[in-house]
């Protein structure tokens, strides 16, 4: 995957099982990535173990959009625990998450505020 990264922006460069790379730095732990700012852990290690705390934290960043890979497999989060963004008229969207790495990085090269929530389960 090539991803043609705009100054300041946090392009996903690879994506794999194994977790991705932003920025030349490789993460293989679930992981929040903004589009602009830090990327950071993201302290949720199985589909099973999320809360609505995990989708507050990405309300946070004030993007348009939330990409939620869910792992290898599609698997959607129960609508309570999107609350927080619903509440705050923030779009969502599950995919798998190397759907959801390739999709931030289309939005992402097009200008959008948004923030992908990756999955990945230990």
């Amino acid at each position: 995957m090539h991803a043609e990264r705009i100054e300041g922006t946090n392009a996903i460069a690879r994506h794999g099982k194994d977790g991705v790379m932003v920025n030349g730095t490789q993460f293989t732990t679930s992981v929040v990535v903004p589009w602009t700012g830090l990327v950071t852990a993201w302290n949720v290690a199985r589909f099973a173990d999320l809360n609505a705390d995990h989708f507050a934290a990405l309300a946070q960043y004030e993007p348009e959009l939330v990409l939620f890979g869910s792992g290898d497999t599609l698997r959607f989060p129960p609508a309570g625990l999107l609350r927080s963004l619903i509440e705050r008229r923030i779009g969502f969207e599950t995919m798998d998450s190397a759907a959801a790495c390739r999709t931030y990085n289309v939005l992402l090269s097009e200008g959008r505020n948004v923030v992908a929530g990756l999955l990945f389960e230990r």
